[in-house]
């Protein structure tokens, strides 16, 4: 994080765009430049795929609730690794190797529209975030080019 000169004063904890932004925690992906955002607009979520999970819901909740968001960004991305992602192997190998299997889901999905769309759904299905205007995007981080999502319901 940049330092804050003694003149400037140091950005708000509330977003200045009001947005929530959930994305995927690939280490190929700047947030905010894929964006158009800049420090202070948004807050900004990162998990494996960009799924709403139950911590995802709650960090979006508090995000909404206390901290004056109004608009959730959902933006998973092309290239993803857990796109195609087979959740019962991958739990699977995890128990052969420790002799535990997790109790969490991995998250994989067949394909970028039908996830994105899920969480979608998800989201607008949530009661702490009624009244969230809700957004679907897929990233080609190849491009920089965001490509809107239509909602699952």
């Amino acid at each position: 994080m940049r330092p804050v000169s003694e003149n400037e004063t140091p950005p708000s904890r509330y977003p200045r765009r009001r947005l929530a932004v959930l994305t995927c925690m690939d280490c190929r992906i700047d947030a905010n430049s894929a964006l158009g955002l800049e420090v202070g607009d948004a807050h900004i979520l990162r998990n494996a795929g960009g799924i709403v999970t139950e911590d995802a819901l709650r960090s979006l909740a508090l995000s909404k609730r206390a901290l004056r968001t109004e608009e959730i960004w959902v933006v998973q991305h092309t290239h993803c690794g857990l796109l195609g992602l087979d959740d019962d192997e991958f739990l699977g190998s995890i128990e052969a190797e420790t002799g535990e299997r997790p109790e969490w889901t991995p998250g994989g999905f067949a394909t970028l529209e039908q996830s994105v769309a899920e969480g979608l759904f998800r989201l607008a299905s949530e009661p702490a975030l009624r009244g969230s205007a809700i957004q679907g995007f897929i990233l080609d981080i190849d491009t920089d080019r965001l490509a809107s999502v239509e909602s699952a319901g």
